[in-house]
């Protein structure tokens, strides 16, 4: 068994901090997101950080991982401080949202998964949604702010301090 280097910290009571990493891959006036079955909600695919990775390299480990392919790794779009309640915990996650492309060889369809896999005890699936803040916002894809900025994403870095409230309403 490997060793767990990922960072996140837990704190007593029932508090989480974690630095996740996460890819925008547009194709085709649509984007790519993911879920774990067992949750309602959508999100970015990325992951968690390892001690001693530089960002854009856990994005790039975490497509091998999730997806099968290499992408290629653009500008970083957002870092955002993210608070939120999941799973009866109240996490605190540093996020670093990045542009990405994925190989032509990656499935595209319009309103089907394109691809599943197993994740620890979580089956993942991935789709791709129609990049229109109407289409994030009725998917229900947190960070929530990022629906709001899909359609006109912004030319530099932009630091974000977001609070998605609480996600075990969802």
């Amino acid at each position: 068994m490997t060793e767990d280097t990922r960072i996140r910290m837990k704190f007593k009571p029932k508090r989480i901090f974690q630095m996740r990493v996460a890819g925008i891959a547009f194709r085709d006036g649509y984007v790519l997101v993911h879920r774990a079955t067992h949750e309602k909600f959508w999100s970015f695919p990325g992951g968690r950080a390892e001690m001693g990775e530089q960002s854009q390299d856990t994005l790039a480990r975490e497509m091998v991982e999730e997806l099968g392919v290499e992408a290629q790794i653009g500008r970083l779009l957002w870092v955002v401080e993210n608070f939120f309640h999941y799973e009866g915990k109240d996490w605190h996650e540093l996020g670093f949202y990045y542009l990405m492309e994925l190989p032509e060889t990656f499935p595209f369809h319009e309103e089907d998964i394109v691809h599943r896999m197993q994740d620890g005890k979580h089956p993942l699936e991935f789709r791709w949604a129609r990049a229109t803040t109407e289409a994030l916002t009725q998917l229900d894809i947190p960070p929530y702010f990022i629906a709001g900025e899909i359609e006109n994403l912004p030319a530099s870095v932009q630091h974000i301090v977001w609070d998605d409230g609480n996600l075990d309403d969802k």
